[in-house]
């Protein structure tokens, strides 16, 4: 099953950063562009959450944590649609 996933991420003439996900809706990474996007967003979203932890009132909470962590996921998910394939729900690689 590994190899076949393997090939289906290397079956990439239109050189998307981002491929279907094999199994359910979404992408998955497919290049080095799209894989240092995904650990730079990760890497951002832990930042926030470790500073998120010196918050105590709400608000400082909500401008400072959920707000930039909505935004950045949005961009993510704009990426994706942008250098990626149509999503769409998929179930194993056809045959």
């Amino acid at each position: 099953m590994i190899k076949r996933y393997i090939a289906y991420i290397q079956d990439n003439p239109e050189g998307y950063w981002f491929k279907r996900k094999l199994y359910g809706w979404g992408w998955t990474p497919a290049t080095w562009q799209g894989w240092s996007i995904t650990l730079i967003y990760l890497g951002l979203v832990i930042a926030l959450a470790i500073s998120a932890n010196n918050y105590t009132e709400f608000d400082a909470f909500l401008f400072k944590f959920i707000i930039p962590v909505v935004v950045l996921s949005a961009f993510l998910i704009h990426l994706c649609y942008a250098r990626g394939e149509k999503p769409r729900w998929q179930w194993g690689v056809k045959k």
